[in-house]
């Protein structure tokens, strides 16, 4: 492993510790690459913490679309993260289209406007996790890669559905809301409820449903997984950490509105390990 993709394994070991582990459990020749695609992912993240209105935040998006494509040369200098994964995509034949759509998805993270319906909020987890599960298994075994699409798929959408009920203390703070708004009306809740806590049953019924959407994808994912190869487990480990998170979003008096949900480091390693195991 070069310098770039220690770089890329240090800064995921501390923002990121589910694909941390995953990267672990993957064949060596691969980790830096893998820790490169995720690292990727941790920075595209943590651009709205970093910003103070929208345009900057679609400026830097687009300085990395631009590097992706081709027409920032020599921008990776003196940028470990930004060469690491150079790197990978040369490396692998990563589609630069995948990155290109990630980062249009990531755009909405940068407003305040609600997500409209749930194939929104599907379209844009299988845009972002999807996506990043799909080039990790390009990056393990590309031959296999293209037959488990669909389940990359599902797997995504669990996990992304996941991580946002995990955040959403900090998407109040923002006043972002992810819930799609026909999910909301279905339950009798709206994006001013759900951001200010004023009927918390209210907001508790929007969680459940989204619990279940997760359920539902991750249900399909679990039956195509026992046909998913060795050579792709490691792409899939977070998402298999999924169960477990949501199970923590269900624990009677957990306030899922201002506390956000984790579980035990030995929790996520055995569940990890156990993944990697099949």
């Amino acid at each position: 492993m070069n310098v770039n993709e220690t770089h890329c394994i240090q800064l995921l070991r501390d923002a990121d510790p589910d694909r941390y582990l995953s990267v672990l459990y993957a064949p060596e020749a691969q980790r830096g690459a893998l820790a490169a695609l995720y690292a990727f992912n941790v920075e595209i993240a943590r651009i709205r913490d970093l910003i103070h209105d929208p345009l900057p935040g679609e400026v830097r998006l687009e300085w990395w679309r631009d590097l992706i494509n081709g027409t920032e040369h020599g921008a990776a200098a003196g940028n470990p993260l930004a060469a690491a994964l150079l790197d990978a995509i040369d490396t692998y034949n990563l589609p630069r289209a995948a990155f290109d759509n990630y980062c249009e998805a990531r755009i909405f993270d940068f407003y305040d406007d609600p997500m409209p319906s749930r194939n929104d909020l599907e379209g844009y987890c299988g845009e972002t996790a999807s996506a990043t599960i799909q080039l990790a298994s390009l990056i393990l075994d590309a031959e296999q890669a293209a037959d488990h699409a669909d389940l990359a798929g599902h797997a995504g959408v669990a996990q992304a559905i996941t991580g946002l009920l995990r955040s959403l203390p900090l998407h109040r703070r923002r006043g972002q809301v992810y819930i799609p708004a026909d999910i909301l009306a279905a339950v009798g809740c709206t994006s001013e409820v759900l951001l200010n806590g004023t009927d918390r049953q209210a907001t508790e019924r929007a969680v459940a449903a989204m619990i279940a959407l997760a359920e539902d994808h991750f249900a399909k994912f679990k039956v195509g997984a026992k046909a998913l190869p060795k050579s792709l487990r490691p792409a899939y480990v977070p998402a298999w950490l999924t169960p477990a998170y949501l199970n923590r979003l269900k624990v009677k008096g957990f306030d899922i509105s201002t506390q956000i949900a984790e579980i035990s480091p030995l929790r996520r390693q055995w569940t990890a390990f156990i993944a990697s195991i099949g």
